[in-house]
């Protein structure tokens, strides 16, 4: 059975997928969640060759799946056979997605929050959050820019500083 949390033996353009659960996951379902696919990933195929992939949870809160084939790219179909992997252990498990227009961001205290664009906007507006806010770019597609550090940086950083109320240089 492939180790589920062995992203360290992928390398850096291999694909990356990251779903945020709408509140932290309990240590139980994060074993179910990672067992679930661990079964998935040891038999995923592309284009009928076997896939290399691995999953593991940050903070409690975000699924994040790699995956790199052993011959070229992962197909429409290979990519579909994960989603539905992922949906369906998430229904099993009652986890709710965070929908993918929500902005993630890390509020005073250091928790995650999940907020609608327009929220984090007004937020910014009465200064709640700033160019300092910690903020998740779950719209990565390589493990090497999960790796580099780009998933979580102040907002000033990311493209999230487009939604702050002042430039992103200030």
């Amino acid at each position: 059975m492939a180790d589920p949390s062995s992203l360290s033996d992928l390398p850096d353009d291999a694909r990356l997928w990251i779903h945020a659960a709408d509140g932290p996951l309990s240590d139980a379902t994060q074993t179910a969640l990672l067992d679930r696919l661990s079964a998935f990933i040891d038999e995923w195929t592309s284009h009928q060759h076997a896939v290399e992939g691995a999953a593991t949870i940050l903070h409690d809160r975000f699924l994040v799946v790699a995956a790199a084939p052993r011959n070229g790219d992962i197909s429409g179909c290979g990519i579909d056979d994960l989603a539905h992997a992922v949906d369906d252990a998430a229904s099993d498990l009652d986890i709710a997605w965070v929908p993918s227009l929500h902005v993630l961001y890390r509020d005073d205290d250091g928790a995650v929050v999940a907020t609608p664009r327009r929220t984090f906007q007004q937020r910014a507006e009465d200064g709640t959050v700033t160019a300092d806010t910690p903020v998740f770019d779950p719209s990565l597609t390589t493990l090497g820019a999960l790796r580099d550090g780009q998933f979580e940086r102040p907002a000033r950083n990311s493209w999230h500083a487009q939604l702050l109320s002042t430039p992103a240089n200030a």
